[in-house]
C-alpha cells in the first residue's frame, strides 16, 4: 500500500508553488513516517494471527495487515450515516458485515454511549518564510533564491500558551527552518510568527504576533488538516465533513473520526430509545498519529493530549460502572480519555480537566470502557493497538483481514466497526 503523497498533493493548496515537488515527503521526519507507515512496512511479512505472545515482548509487527491502496477512503460517502459497519462480538470473535444505520438498534436500552465533542480548527497555514536564517546562497543557483523565500508548510498540533500566543508545530522545509526564522500567512501579512525552539522528530515552536482576533484569521487562511493518507487538498466541503455533527469544543487538528457517521436523525433514534448519551472533550494532536518508533511497543510514549470531564458526565459514568452497565465510547479518543480519568481516580472516573499520554495495548486492564465504534486504522499504529486491546489481537486482525476482502473503506472517511 502506498501512501506517500507527493507534489501539490502535499501541499493541500491549489495555489502552492510548483517546486513544492521537490521538497520530499522525507523533508519533516514525523511527516515522513506517517505519510509512509503503511508503504514502508507493507512489505513485511503479515504475523500469524493465532501466535501465541508475552506481553513483555509486544512488537510492532504483531500489528500488521496488507491493504490495498485503493481502499484508503479519499472522499466522504453523500450520506454520512451510509457507510458500513462490520460488527465483532468480542467474546466470540465472530464478525457480521452491516450498515451503521443500524447502529441504534445494536445497543442496548441501559447502555451510555460517551462522545467526543471536540472541534477541529483549520490548523494547516502556508505562507513564506523570511530566509533571514538562511545559508549564504550559490552564486550558480539563481532559483535557489526563490526557494529561500518561497512558500513553508506549518501544522499547529498545540497550543502551549495563550500570552504570549505559542504553539508546537510541524514545518516544511523542515530542515531549512531554523530557530529565528521569521514566517508569513496571508495577502497581507496577516498572521506573522518566529520560530523560537526546535523540540523533538522535526516539531518547532513558534510565536505568533499579537493579534485582535487569532482564531477569526485561522478560520480565514488556515485549511482543513486533512491526514496525509487523503491524497488531494482539502476543499469547502471539507470543512464540514470532516466534523462530527455534535462538536463544540475548539481545539483538534484531527477529527475523532468514529464520530463522522453521526447525523442529526441517529442521534434522535438513539435518544428515542431512551439510552443515555454524555459527552467528553479531548483535543485531538500529535499523539493520535504519532508513529512508533521502537521495537517493542511498551517504549513507546505517546504525546499527551489535554481532556476534560465534566462532573455530570462524570457521575453518569460512575453510576453505569457501579450497576454494571455497559459504557459505549465513540471513538478511541474517548476511550484514552475516559480510562485516563479511571487510572487518576483509581478506578473511578475524576472530573476535571488533565493530559492523556495513556497508551492501549494487549494487555491493558479496562476500568471503564466495554464496547467501542471506531474506523479502521493504519496498520501497526497505536490506535490500532488500541482495539486489539479491547477486542483481542487476533480477532481484530482476523476481522480487518475480512473487511480488506470485502472491500470495505478505510481510514477517516472510511467505513466503522462495532466491538462489543
Amino acid at each position: 500500500m502506498g501512501t506517500r503523497l507527493g507534489g501539490d498533493e502535499i501541499s493541500g493548496n491549489d495555489s502552492a508553488p510548483a517546486y513544492y515537488s521537490s521538497l520530499g515527503a522525507g523533508d519533516n521526519p514525523i511527516y515522513k513516517e506517517i505519510w509512509n507507515l503503511a508503504a514502508d512496512r507493507s512489505r513485511l511479512p503479515s504475523p500469524d494471527p493465532a501466535r501465541s505472545y508475552n506481553l513483555d515482548t509486544v512488537q510492532f509487527t504483531d500489528f500488521h495487515y496488507y491493504l490495498p491502496e485503493e481502499l484508503i477512503a479519499q472522499e466522504p460517502l453523500p450520506d454520512r450515516s451510509g457507510s458500513r459497519m462490520l460488527h465483532l462480538d468480542r467474546a466470540s470473535g465472530c464478525w457480521r458485515d452491516r450498515l451503521f444505520r443500524e447502529f441504534p438498534e445494536l445497543l442496548r436500552s441501559d447502555d451510555l454511549i460517551v462522545f467526543n465533542n471536540t472541534r477541529v480548527f483549520p490548523a494547516r497555514l502556508y505562507g513564506r518564510r523570511s530566509g533571514m536564517k538562511s545559508q549564504p546562497l550559490s552564486p550558480h543557483n539563481p532559483a535557489s533564491r526563490d526557494f529561500l523565500h518561497g512558500r513553508v508548510e506549518v501544522l499547529l498540533t498545540a497550543q502551549l500558551s495563550r500570552d504570549p500566543n505559542e504553539w508546537e508545530c510541524l514545518v516544511r522545509p523542515g530542515r531549512k527552518i531554523g530557530v529565528g526564522e521569521r514566517l508569513f500567512f496571508g495577502e497581507s501579512d496577516d498572521l506573522q510568527a518566529e520560530v523560537i525552539a526546535r523540540a523533538g522528530f522535526g516539531e518547532r515552536r513558534i510565536r505568533f504576533q499579537a493579534v485582535e482576533d487569532f482564531f477569526g484569521l485561522l478560520e480565514k487562511l488556515g485549511h482543513v488538516p486533512l491526514p496525509p493518507y487523503i491524497a488531494r487538498p482539502d476543499s469547502p466541503s471539507d470543512r464540514e465533513r470532516y466534523q462530527t455533527v455534535y462538536a463544540r469544543e475548539r481545539g483538534s487538528v484531527a477529527a475523532p473520526t468514529a464520530g463522522l457517521h453521526f447525523t442529526p436523525e441517529i442521534l434522535a433514534r438513539i435518544r428515542d430509545r431512551g439510552i443515555e448519551t454524555a459527552e467528553i472533550t479531548l483535543h485531538v494532536g500529535l499523539g493520535t498519529f504519532q508513529p512508533v518508533r521502537v521495537e517493542r511497543v511498551e517504549d513507546h510514549k505517546l504525546h499527551a493530549e489535554p481532556y476534560s470531564i465534566s462532573t455530570k458526565t462524570a457521575s453518569m459514568i460512575n453510576q453505569a460502572v457501579r450497576a454494571s452497565r455497559r459504557v459505549v465510547a465513540v471513538g478511541t479518543t474517548t476511550i484514552r480519555a475516559l480510562e485516563h480519568a479511571a487510572q487518576v481516580g483509581s478506578g473511578t472516573v475524576s472530573a476535571g480537566s488533565a493530559a492523556a499520554n495513556l497508551f492501549i495495548y494487549p494487555g491493558f486492564p479496562f476500568r471503564v470502557v466495554k464496547a467501542l465504534l471506531t474506523n479502521f486504522h493504519l496498520p501497526q499504529s497505536t490506535l490500532l493497538m488500541l482495539v486489539s486491546a479491547l477486542g483481542g489481537r487476533e480477532n481484530v486482525l482476523r476481522a480487518y483481514e475480512h473487511a480488506v476482502s470485502q472491500r470495505y473503506r478505510f481510514y477517516s472517511y472510511g467505513d466503522c466497526m462495532f466491538l462489543d
